[in-house]
Order: structure tokens, then sequence, then C-alpha cells
């Protein structure tokens, strides 16, 4: 691990349901937020945000997915991360195949534990690029009330466009529970970026209607002292200041899930 110095306010431990066991790190008070890291791994600018999900009051649970945690990432290391989640490890499915992940079972037991551990209504999820897609398909959970997609880029190619990682029983759910709980769904991404199509949040809109918010965002949006063209809107080309587009973004997400997860007023 690097940078030990982002996790020195985290408290680590190993969680395990099924085949897989994971470190996950965990922060703060008050109901839970998972938040799933983007491809290459757990970078501190994951880790900025979750920890600002913390100030606001909640309790943060970062799960280590894949990659070194605290590493800053290069290019190179992206790259040879990428190709080794989407060639050999088997919990991640990155194809047009109309299904999930193997590891969304994973993070739905871990929403089931954090709910339990922290209570409130239930837990927000927020994925990122790679996970983005897994926090509508863990709404078959129902301890999860409050998904976020990230700029979600699975699945791949141009096939996929029009769809996203997760069952058709998957996304009904979602979408009965949409209504029947009165909850909703939060999208964000950079209409210039081509891992996010236009296709999959048209999507999207047809098929949950209003209860999916969508924040679109123009390049001229996005931080331009990152090292790649505007993909991650609550990191890299996140502009920190007062405002910006991205900022009012990550103020957006964070105020969507203290709303969704606070336990109602008595």
């Amino acid at each position: 691990m690097q940078n030990e110095q982002a996790f020195a306010d985290y408290t680590p431990f190993d969680f395990t349901d099924g085949r897989y066991t994971r470190k996950v790190w965990r922060k703060g008070t008050g109901p839970a937020v998972i938040v799933m890291h983007e491809m290459p791994n757990l970078h501190p600018l994951v880790l900025r945000f979750a920890d600002r999900v913390a100030d606001a009051g909640m309790t943060v649970f970062c799960p280590s997915l894949f990659g070194e945690d605290g590493r800053v990432p290069s290019p190179r290391y992206t790259m040879a991360q990428a190709v080794w989640t989407l060639c050999v490890r088997r919990e991640f499915n990155a194809w047009t195949n109309g299904k999930s992940s193997a590891i969304v079972d994973w993070l739905r037991a871990l929403a089931r534990h954090a709910h339990g551990q922290c209570g409130g209504r239930g837990v927000g999820a927020v994925g990122m690029c790679f996970t983005g897609g897994f926090a509508l398909a863990m709404m078959t959970e129902p301890a999860v009330v409050a998904p976020v997609l990230s700029q979600p880029s699975l699945p791949l190619g141009s096939k996929g466009a029009a769809r996203i990682d997760a069952t058709e029983a998957e996304l009904a759910c979602a979408g009965a529970r949409f209504v029947a709980e009165d909850l909703s769904l939060m999208g964000l991404r950079f209409t210039s970026d081509k891992l996010v199509p236009d296709a999959r949040f048209a999507m999207l809109k047809d098929r949950f209607g209003d209860r999916f918010r969508a924040i679109e965002l123009d390049d001229a949006d996005a931080n331009p002292r990152a090292a790649m063209a505007p993909h991650s809107v609550l990191t890299w080309h996140l502009i920190d200041q007062p405002g910006s587009k991205t900022k009012q973004a990550e103020t957006d997400v964070i105020e969507f899930f203290r709303e969704r997860t606070a336990a109602p007023a008595a």
C-alpha cells in the first residue's frame, strides 16, 4: 500500500461473502455509503471524495476491488490493471451479454452488513467508471436506496452502447423499487466521453423516466490539468473550486446520499 497518510482516519477490515474476500476501508459515523473506486485502483482522489461524504455525516465503506490501495496511478499502470482485470479477473464482466459482474453479489452483502452496522433508511452506493453500473445492479438488495452511476463505462464496445452491465431482472427490480419506495437514480458523465455513450444515458432516461437524474457536463467543465480526456467527474476532472459545475455535481451527489440514507424524522 502507498500513501498511508491518505488512510490515516480509516479502519480496514476484511469482508467475506461467498467466494470472495476483500479489504474494506471504513470511516465516519452515520448512515452508510459504499464508494466503489474507478480503474485502476483505490487512489487518493477517490479517497478525497469519500472523505467529503464522511465529513457530511455518513459512514463510508471503500472496498478494494483491484489495484494497489493508495497508489497514484500512471497511464502505464492504468493500462496494465485494465488488461489484467478484463482478461484474468473472473469476478468482473465487461462485455455485452446481459449480465452483471459476479462481484456484485459480494457488494450486496457488504451493503447488508453496512446497513446493519450503521442504520438509517438505507445505504448509498456510487460506482465510478468500470464499477459505475454496479450501484444499479445492487438495487436487488433492499438495503440499497441511493444508487449513483458516475461515468458508467460497461459494457464495452459499440454493441453495448445502449446497455448497462445489469441483467433484465436487476433492471426490472430497480424500476419497481423506484416507484414503490419513491427512490431515484443519479448518473454523471461528460458528453464527449466515448466510454459512456449517449445511447447509454438515453436508455436509462427511457427506462426510468424522471426517476433518473442525469448530470451531463461539457468538456469545458472538466479540469484541464488532468492527464486524460474528460471522464472522471468526481475525481481527476473535478475542478475543486466553488462555482464549478463539477464541484456542484459533487455537492449534489453528497446531498443525494444524505437525504436518501437518513432515517425519517420521528
